[in-house]
């Protein structure tokens, strides 16, 4: 950016993490700065860099890692935690004023734990092969060469060297590679995605690579490459062994702290359905007090699911069906007259087909679980068409970052349900 320097004030962060300032032609957006910093900023448009800060925001504080204002991996690590857990609170009430919805938003949860224990490192080449493996560098495309990061969890340690090897074992084609690694409880578990069909050269090479980094397991696109131990994930009773590349809770204390506030809204319920189920983060759980049927249209995960069902003392039946529930095949009201509550936790985008057909069910709960606080008040919306909120709260699992989980409760009103009203905007 080669921009007009300006002098700032900066009134409040975006929902990207970022300060904004009120310029002469509008909102002028700028990564790392704060409500209450005056900045000189280099500014192009409606994007400005920051340059320099004039007088520092009482809520700044000094960033932890040194990696912070180059490596986009964390948006806010310089705000006070009390200003912190405000804002990334804020995001969800925004959301829901949007959306038109009045409820009561309960406190920050805080779910960082000891860190994360997945996360996803890029490696791009130079022309010489030479490749710089890490996270991406703030609103750019290039990555930041990184041999460690402090928000990782223990369990992740060695994550950075293995995909440091992983890189240079590939570097051959120099393709971009996003390698994803997730700490289970017998070892880094990698899955590659961007190389494309491998040769038997390049599976040798993995194979000593797994070798020397002591990993469980490394798999190309979900297809297992190497698989020295079966990666564990401990799921309440249950031990689940994953499919390569499977969704997974970004910190163990976000899993823990997430289950028990659903197992807590849904106790009493004796035949629930799992919507967007995965590999049985809330199933398993569920099913020590209760039926459960899970839904899903990734098959291995189910499958993985319902083996760590039939092992794990103690359950009650768990039942599994492979299905799409965005706009093929959603489960209809007739389908629900079955369970007498529901939980879905979809992906990011929401599930806007499966929300409307539950706002015209009879089930009596329903809670929702989800990792956008925009999707999650769009259902929220359709669902009030049926339901109250009878509660909703928000976690903090990604932290320095604007991404935010949520859990809201939904309890079926006395009135006869009506169509789901019209969103503005």
């Amino acid at each position: 950016m080669t921009g007009l320097r300006t002098e700032l004030h900066i009134d409040r962060l975006g929902l990207r993490g970022e300060g904004i300032a009120h310029g002469v032609e509008g909102p002028i957006y700028v990564p790392y700065a704060l409500p209450g910093d005056t900045i000189i900023a280099e500014v192009e448009g409606e994007r400005g860099r920051l340059i320099e800060i004039r007088t520092p925001s009482p809520d700044r504080i000094s960033a932890f890692c040194p990696h912070y204002g180059i490596c986009g991996g964390c948006a806010v690590q310089a705000l006070a935690p009390g200003a912190y857990a405000a804002w990334k609170r804020g995001l969800v009430v925004e959301a829901l004023r949007y959306a038109k919805i009045e409820a009561e938003i309960a406190d920050l949860v805080d779910a960082h734990g000891l860190g994360r224990r997945r996360a996803t490192f890029h490696a791009r080449y130079n022309p010489r092969g030479k490749a710089r493996v890490g996270f991406m560098r703030g609103r750019a495309h290039n990555v930041i060469d990184l041999d460690f990061c402090p928000i990782l969890a223990p369990q992740m340690r060695g994550a950075l060297a293995a995909a440091h090897a992983i890189a240079a074992a590939l570097h051959a084609a120099q393709k971009p590679l996003d390698i994803s690694v997730t700490g289970s409880h017998s070892g880094l578990d990698i899955d590659i995605k961007g190389h494309g069909p491998l040769r038997p050269a390049q599976i040798q090479s993995l194979v000593g690579v797994a070798e020397a980094q002591d990993l469980a397991r490394i798999a190309n696109d979900r297809l297992c490459v190497v698989e020295r131990r079966p990666p564990v994930l401990k799921m309440g009773k249950a031990e689940v062994a994953p499919p390569p590349g499977v969704f997974l809770q970004a910190t163990e204390a976000a899993e823990e702290a997430l289950a028990a506030k659903v197992c807590e809204s849904l106790a009493g319920a004796r035949r629930i359905a799992d919507l967007f189920a995965g590999i049985g983060t809330f199933s398993l759980r569920l099913a020590e007090r209760a039926q459960v049927h899970a839904v899903d249209s990734d098959e291995p995960a189910l499958a993985a699911l319902a083996k760590a069902a039939r092992a794990a003392p103690g359950l009650r039946p768990v039942t599994i069906e492979p299905r799409d529930l965005f706009l093929r095949r959603p489960l209809g009201k007739e389908e629900f007259q079955r369970f007498d509550a529901v939980l879905f936790d979809p992906p990011r985008a929401g599930a806007e087909a499966q929300a409307r057909a539950l706002a015209q069910s009879a089930v009596p709960l329903v809670v929702a679980v989800s990792c956008s606080a925009q999707s999650f008040a769009r259902d929220a919306a359709l669902l009030s068409a049926g339901y109250r909120i009878e509660s909703i709260t928000p976690f903090d699992q990604f932290r320095h970052s604007p991404h935010i989980e949520c859990v809201g409760v939904f309890r079926r009103s006395m009135d006869k349900p009506r169509r789901p009203r019209r969103l503005l905007g």
